[in-house]
């Protein structure tokens, strides 16, 4: 048995894909015989056993402009944590704060993966105030993330591409899964759907689960929806998620034909939401790989995602299609997938889902860990 410790900041119970994925690996490490454990920000300092593993919370400040993510900055505390634990592997989902997690590992002769969530360069261009030679510094820190860890996992192409540009030879990609049991077609509800569309032909439910913040882009799928409205076609735009826009993005939609749902909690309500709906919408050119995005194809509805993040290699060419652009370019890729069958589509959509498992995602970190030999990982 191995001692797998999972360190991730922007952790926040109920929320968040790095939440979805640990608590994804947790149950597949266990059911493998390891034990798992998390180590988290929180509101207070906790030790519990959760049904994903055993999970440490540190207390931790709110990052400002996040939506209410923290930050792990008790160095101290957390290293002597770790050197309670005394792990075989550690995992990390934060290339910053916790970077020095992977030098104090070496030193101690365990091996370590960083998770790349993001793309630094757009990640340093989008939040910006002032403009910066963003791919410069992006590879100046990768760099220094490629020598303190042993392995660099990217989910897509998309997010191994800052990494392959400054010729990272410890770069691994790991795909990541989606629930296909809590996330499937049959969790539609025609009930809902009369809550909010009007009994209207050729009606159609949107929706876009995102945290509300700026590189998600939120503000295009209501301006695609308000392109939509002027031009005459029934359609509803739920936005289900919170964040540091929330307001703006409120004052933007009044007087169209949209819903703010703010955070889901009931996982049952959000599969039937998802399942719902006839197109979801991801506009985020950031996102690395898109649970969510995902989650709305294990639901049998395609999506239509930003051309220029990771979602083309999740969603095409089965989920949904892909656009840049303005917001009328949206609006046309919207009505180009209400055009399809509807049966047809969200077949498509649900086939392109069951490529993606949590198990591959687990076997595959398990043969990264050698923990596995029987397993290979692509590089």
């Amino acid at each position: 048995m191995a001692v797998i410790v999972h360190v991730a900041n922007f952790y926040r119970e109920g929320s968040g894909g790095i939440r979805t994925m640990m608590n994804a690996l947790g149950p597949g490490y266990q059911a493998a015989g390891h034990e798992f454990v998390m180590v988290v920000p929180g509101a207070v300092d906790a030790d519990e056993r959760i049904a994903h593993g055993r999970r440490i919370t540190l207390r931790s400040p709110i990052l400002p402009g996040s939506g209410g993510y923290r930050l792990i900055v008790r160095r101290r505390d957390c290293a002597a944590i770790l050197e309670g634990l005394a792990p075989d592997r550690i995992e990390v989902s934060d290339r910053s704060t916790t970077r020095w997690i992977g030098d104090w590992a070496r030193e101690r002769g365990v091996p370590t993966v960083m998770f790349a969530h993001e793309r630094l360069d757009g990640v340093l261009r989008a939040f910006s105030p002032v403009p910066l030679p963003a791919t410069a510094i992006a590879d100046w820190h990768n760099r220094g993330s490629v020598s303190s860890f042993d392995t660099i996992v990217a989910t897509t192409r998309f997010a191994a591409d800052e990494f392959n540009r400054i010729g990272a030879g410890n770069l691994r990609r790991v795909v990541l899964g989606v629930d296909l049991v809590n996330f499937s077609p049959v969790r539609a509800d025609p009930a809902l759907r009369e809550r909010y569309l009007p009994a209207t032909p050729g009606a159609a439910l949107l929706v876009m689960s995102s945290r509300l913040s700026r590189e998600k882009q939120p503000w295009v799928a209501i301006e695609a929806t308000r392109v939509l409205h002027e031009q005459g076609h029934p359609v509803h735009l739920l936005i289900l998620g919170v964040g540091p826009l929330a307001e703006r993005l409120q004052r933007q939609a009044r007087g169209l034909p949209v819903t703010f749902l703010g955070f889901v909690a009931d996982r049952a309500e959000l599969a039937a939401l998802l399942a719902t709906a006839d197109v979801a919408i991801a506009p985020g050119p950031l996102e690395t790989f898109g649970l969510a995005a995902l989650e709305s194809l294990a639901s049998g509805t395609p999506a239509v995602v930003s051309r220029l993040s990771g979602l083309s290699e999740v969603v095409l060419p089965d989920g949904g299609v892909s656009v840049s652009g303005e917001p009328a370019a949206w609006a046309d890729a919207v009505r180009s997938v209400l055009a399809e069958d509807v049966d047809t589509r969200r077949h498509r959509a649900r086939a392109r889902a069951e490529r993606f498992t949590w198990q591959a995602t687990v076997d595959a970190m398990l043969s990264l860990h050698r923990l596995d030999s029987r397993l290979e990982v692509s590089a």
